[in-house]
């Protein structure tokens, strides 16, 4: 997989003291603090670093000294993660749509836990992964969650046993269910529904003889962007009653955050490239856009800026530097009237900035940083 932070074109402009625009910088004391504390909120658990969120090699490599494991989804990432040296026995496959290359490849690595929702998923296991265990994608509510998740993926309690146990008919090892609440979810209880809705599966499935062991919470831990969010305490004690009162005999349990390990440890670098006034309004113009790194503006995430210049806040338009009109950030934004060559730091951009980014219309993906 290429090193994307390393790929530059054209010009940039200087708008921090070290590095030039656009840049994110990563801090791996603030990555090391959220992995540890979601190592003492959820001591049981494995913690599945959700790749997608953020796999730059950095961030692979700093991880793997904390011991922690890694969820994936694709052809790229597992050889992104095999390069790096990091063990089978530490990757999962959380994804419940996958390419026949990736199994294959997965399966033999010795990645032996695939998840699944869909009859023709367990054809393609059985083909190109047998004997593996397999945990069924659970249907669950998104209350609360920026960036809900429930069309794409999941099934029924009822439809989640009857998967289960085909998979079993099928010579695969039927272990367990994974959910996803939605991204960004800042609704501590909607993980107790799930978990309360997974205890149904559980039933189902032992009154047709299968002991299932495994209970996957997945993501969706929110970081605070420009409102308050719920902690990682909050939610973890949420989990873990939840847990303790559905399956009183105890569970295997896992997590997949993403955003949460990296997001607030990353700062999003850009400077100033053009200003002008439309209706009334003045726009400022970054070396960054929706393109390059800030996608997730589109569906509404919005992000905390700082700025070195003074002055009263005056309500703008922020936009990307691309000829594309649908590269607009933000509609009402509230800053300092900003110059051409001013530095704007978007806060908590450690995920899903870069990993989203492209070269559309020949700009840059911001390059990636390290500080402690």
């Amino acid at each position: 997989m290429p090193d994307r932070s390393r790929q530059t074109h054209g010009e940039t402009r200087p708008a921090t003291e070290t590095h030039p625009t656009p840049a994110l910088v990563m801090n791996r004391r603030l990555i090391r603090d959220k992995y540890r504390e979601f190592r003492s909120q959820f001591p049981e658990a494995t913690i599945y670093y959700a790749l997608k969120a953020n796999p730059h090699p950095g961030i692979v490599r700093l991880l793997q000294e904390l011991d922690c494991h890694f969820e994936i989804s694709s052809l790229g990432e597992l050889e992104l993660l095999s390069e790096m040296g990091v063990r089978s026995r530490r990757i999962i496959s959380g994804n419940p749509v996958k390419e026949r290359a990736f199994v294959e490849r997965a399966h033999a690595s010795g990645i032996d836990l695939f998840a699944f929702d869909s009859y023709p998923e367990i054809d393609k296991l059985e083909e190109c992964a047998p004997g593996s265990r397999v945990t069924v994608r659970l249907a669950v509510p998104n209350d609360g969650s920026e960036w809900p998740l429930s069309k794409k993926f999941g099934v029924e309690p009822r439809e989640a046993a009857d998967l289960l146990l085909r998979a079993g008919e099928r010579g695969l090892k039927p272990v367990g269910v994974t959910f996803h609440v939605g991204s960004q979810c800042t609704r501590p209880a909607t993980w107790a529904v799930a978990i309360e809705k997974s205890k149904l599966v559980w039933r189902m499935a032992a009154e047709r003889g299968l002991s299932l062991s495994l209970l996957n919470v997945g993501g969706g831990f929110p970081i605070e962007y420009l409102r308050p969010v719920p902690s990682t305490a909050e939610i973890a004690a949420v989990v873990r009653r939840s847990v303790a009162e559905a399956f009183p005999e105890g569970v295997e349990l896992a997590i997949a955050p993403g955003r949460a390990l990296v997001g607030e440890a990353g700062v999003l670098a850009a400077t100033v490239i053009a200003r002008a006034e439309r209706d009334s309004r003045p726009w400022f113009y970054l070396d960054v856009g929706v393109f390059n790194g800030l996608m997730e503006s589109v569906g509404g995430i919005r992000y905390r800026m700082l700025t070195d210049r003074g002055g009263p806040a005056v309500r703008c338009v922020l936009a990307g530097p691309s000829c594309d009109s649908f590269d607009v950030i933000a509609m009402e934004a509230e800053l300092p009237d900003l110059q051409v060559g001013d530095g704007v730091r978007i806060m908590s951009a450690g995920a899903y900035t870069t990993a989203y980014a492209s070269q559309f219309d020949g700009f840059q993906i911001p390059a990636v940083h390290y500080t402690e």
